[in-house]
């Protein structure tokens, strides 16, 4: 090995560098390239913080807090990266995060060209300009096979304790069968025993039937899921009859947001809306159960004469809205509706308006999983949603 005296060359750490690629040649690139990016993770660490390891310094501003393993997927394979940590600071290195967020881009560029047809030569064009490099039809079928089996492994991924499961399903047009259908896209998210949420599974089926939703739920079952002390949803009909039979006994959170939407149905008058909202939220925010049931009884009687099928209604479904009072009142804004689901919705569909129609279904659920897997990560990886330190049932 040639030795290399040059002072530009003189830190170890470029010495080591030079002794890999003179030994291993092209093969140790990926190797050297982690050693750079560790090394760059670390020196940012250090900048963030104010001062280098077991320095003194009145510029600091937190501590070193170890590190964490991160495999990303690159052009180069899966690389293993030390991803360093730190405390008293919010912290998270800029250049693993610019590497990985281009190669998602990547992906879903690739993902979201196949879903809407785009020809082999514009796929090319762009692709060429994300990496830079031209890109063949072959390899374009190579990326996509790869996504699919991604994708795949990550919706058969075990899952583990979910204390509260959330569960809804929006609506994709695909062409099935030489017509265009609506295609259910059936979504759960979790807050896992650490108080983070995550994304735990999603399935693309013809409608919400009970039978859909049913096998949706048995594999998350499969899959390791137990310990669910509470469910929140709306009150679709295919999604209660699965539930109640694949969790019988587990206590259900009828979502406040769409109660409220469904009592229109049952208002005679246009004017009377918003009167008859406030008074169901006002039900909602009671305290504590006996409360609730207190006003439940006021408010129906109230819509007694004037609409009898309201107060027969208020009496027999708000009840299943009030579920979320048996838990921790700090747990109780975040679990008392589906809008968590509802705003993850909105980011599918920012990401999906444009194919407008999917060519299958199977397209479909490449474009989205890849979306839900970037949301996934993003919330596993940051803050605790919930303190599930604290009591959950009453």
């Amino acid at each position: 090995m040639t030795r290399l005296d040059d002072q530009s060359t003189s830190s170890p750490l470029l010495q080591e560098l030079f002794a890999l690629v003179s030994d291993h040649g092209v093969d140790s690139m990926a190797h050297a390239f982690t050693m750079i990016v560790n090394a760059a993770m670390l020196a940012e660490r250090d900048a963030a913080l104010g001062a280098g390891p077991y320095e003194r310094s009145e510029q600091r501003r937190g501590y070193a807090n170890g590190f964490k393993s991160k495999t990303v997927t690159s052009r180069a394979g899966k690389i293993e990266f030390r991803v360093p940590k730190a405390r008293g600071i919010e912290f998270y290195p800029r250049a693993l995060e610019k590497g990985v967020r281009s190669e998602k881009a990547l992906k879903v560029a690739i993902a979201e060209m196949y879903v809407q047809g785009v020809s082999t030569r514009k796929v090319r064009e762009v692709t060429e300009r994300l990496c830079g490099t031209e890109i063949s039809s072959t390899q374009v079928s190579r990326l996509a096979q790869e996504l699919d089996e991604e994708f795949d492994q990550w919706r058969n991924r075990s899952i583990g304790a979910v204390p509260y499961l959330i569960l809804d399903a929006r609506y994709e047009k695909v062409r099935h069968a030489g017509a265009v259908v609506s295609c259910a896209i059936l979504v759960a998210i979790g807050i896992c025993e650490d108080g983070k949420r995550s994304v735990l599974g999603v399935s693309c089926k013809l409608s919400e039937a009970e039978p859909h939703w049913r096998e949706f739920l048995q594999h998350l079952l499969a899959r390791g899921m137990h310990g669910v002390q509470m469910i929140v949803s709306d009150d679709h009909a295919g999604l209660r009859a699965a539930r109640e039979a694949v969790f019988p006994s587990t206590p259900w959170q009828r979502c406040q947001f769409h109660l409220i939407r469904n009592a229109f149905a049952y208002v005679p008058k246009q004017s009377m809306r918003s009167e008859v909202a406030r008074d169901i939220r006002s039900i909602l925010d009671s305290p504590d159960r006996a409360e609730a049931d207190r006003r439940i009884s006021i408010i129906a009687s109230k819509y007694r004469t004037s609409a009898p099928s309201l107060s027969d209604w208020i009496e027999h479904s708000v009840p299943e809205a009030l579920t979320v009072l048996r838990i921790h009142p700090d747990h109780r804004r975040r679990l008392r509706t589906t809008n968590m689901l509802e705003a993850l919705n909105k980011e599918i569909k920012r990401r999906t308006r444009v194919a407008t129609l999917f060519p299958n279904a199977a397209s479909v659920l490449r474009l989205i999983s890849a979306i839900l897997i970037e949301v996934d990560e993003d919330w596993t990886t940051g803050r605790v949603y919930l303190d599930l330190t604290k009591c959950q049932t009453s």
